[in-house]
């Protein structure tokens, strides 16, 4: 008997990203992504790992298809391949495509709704030497391509999301140069700020006129920001201007944070943003996607961190521990930190629906006698699950839950190291192997609740 019901029509699905999984990265007309020229890079990615295999999804996405039908999902969250659509960001290549109408086709066969995300950080690499998102004509490439992947699945797919976590494509991208394409400046950094919301903006204009019964919103990955002490409450300012309101604002209200144009000065944000820009932008969104991971506890150092970071305007934050539990990632479990970003989302938009498009955790699972016994992502997921229950007792329209991830996969820059999934994969054979998370996910699913 379910103890915690969800509301019905409540969605559950599982999430997956194009570079991550689909492998084949030069099969039919696909070209280099940012994230193909990175890994060539040494020491970029741990083990000098690529996207290939990644879980060979491009090749095997039935057999992944039927294994989303024997858990009971009736959602996949997935990404277009840009590179695969419009190589080096030119014309059309229909092999591409008709990769991704088989893969929708597929899903609605086994009953399974298609969410598909425009952009989930390849950017072809041939619009990166020509400026990437610090370049204002790379949103209008974007448009371009969301115009190819629209007009050949809009008939079909009723859910889009433009972008997804653009705080890491924009700040750990050009900033501190972790993630693709390996950049570190400060002022390419808050240029791809406001590039990659103008390029959300334009591609739901496409949405719209292409689709106009289609329901499209943005993933933005959001963290409440905690001082630890009053006097810290000016760094968390900025921490939390940085990486939540500077993108959720423009959505949400049509403007960006006044506080945060002034912490981004120096560093020429406002140069870049266009009479007009921010009505694109701004535009009424039909949901708000939130990947939730952990949240932020920040102290203010007083001494500037040394080399480069993300933390632009803020460069004396810190992050200290608080001796909770870790995930492999080294993140810290803090499931009430949804409960309460719902609230303070749902206090700021009491009309706008939520979903949570990405929530999971890395663990170092063994694969023992063709098992994988992941007690600890249980724990995660449902505490997880408890705390959108709680949010939705409270009154915060939340419509769906989509766990990340479906598959083990390449994750960026660790490479194959961290393992995300319910269901291991084995890369040397491919085998799929559902772990005890993904058993127990399957179960939720059938009781509709907890």
């Amino acid at each position: 008997m379910s103890v915690l019901s969800f509301p019905p029509g409540f969605l559950w699905g599982a999430a997956t990203a194009s570079f991550q999984v689909e492998g084949s990265t030069t099969a039919d007309g696909r070209t280099d992504s940012i994230w193909d020229a990175l890994c060539r890079v040494p020491g970029a990615v741990v083990n000098g790992d690529t996207g290939e295999p990644g879980a060979d999804h491009y090749r095997r996405y039935p057999t992944d298809v039927e294994l989303m039908k024997s858990l009971g999902l009736n959602a996949y969250r997935f990404s277009t391949a840009w590179p695969r659509v419009r190589p080096d960001g030119g014309a059309e290549n229909q092999k591409g495509l008709d990769f991704y109408e088989r893969l929708v086709d597929c899903l609605l066969d086994n009953g399974i709704a298609p969410w598909v995300t425009l952009y989930h950080w390849d950017l072809p690499q041939a619009l990166e030497d020509k400026g990437g998102w610090a370049h204002r004509d790379t949103a209008h490439r974007f448009a371009e391509y969301t115009a190819s992947v629209v007009d050949r699945l809009g008939d079909r797919v009723q859910d889009w999301i433009t972008l997804n976590e653009p705080w890491c494509s924009a700040m750990l991208g050009y900033a501190l140069g972790r993630h693709a394409p390996g950049r570190t400046s400060p002022r390419d950094a808050v240029a791809a700020v406001h590039h990659l919301m103008l390029a959300h903006g334009l591609a739901m204009d496409v949405i719209r006129g292409s689709a106009p019964r289609a329901r499209a919103g943005i993933t933005l990955n959001l963290f409440p920001v905690v001082p630890v002490q009053p006097q810290d409450a000016e760094i968390a300012r900025r921490v939390d201007g940085l990486q939540n309101r500077v993108f959720l604002d423009p959505v949400l209200h049509g403007r960006y944070p006044e506080d945060v144009l002034a912490d981004l000065a120096p560093h020429g944000f406002t140069d870049h943003i266009a009479d007009g820009d921010l009505a694109t932008i701004g535009q009424p969104v039909d949901f708000l996607g939130v990947n939730y991971y952990r949240d932020i506890q920040v102290i203010d150092s007083g001494e500037p961190v040394a080399g480069p970071t993300e933390w632009i305007g803020a460069e004396t934050a810190r992050f200290p521990a608080r001796g909770r539990p870790l995930t492999d990632m080294g993140w810290e479990v803090v499931p009430e930190g949804l409960t309460d970003l719902l609230l303070s989302l749902h206090r700021q938009r009491p009309d706008l629906p939520f979903y949570i498009t990405e929530n999971g955790a890395a663990y170092a699972d063994e694969l023992i006698d063709g098992q994988v016994h992941d007690s600890d992502r249980v724990e995660f997921m449902e505490a997880h699950l408890r705390a959108v229950h709680a949010a939705i007792a409270g009154g915060v329209d939340v419509r769906g839950y989509f766990c990340w991830s479906l598959l083990d996969n390449f994750e960026w820059a660790e490479g194959y190291a961290k393992r995300f999934g319910i269901v291991h994969v084995d890369y040397e054979t491919q085998q799929r192997t559902p772990k005890d998370s993904a058993h127990w996910y399957s179960q939720v699913i059938a009781d509709h609740g907890l």
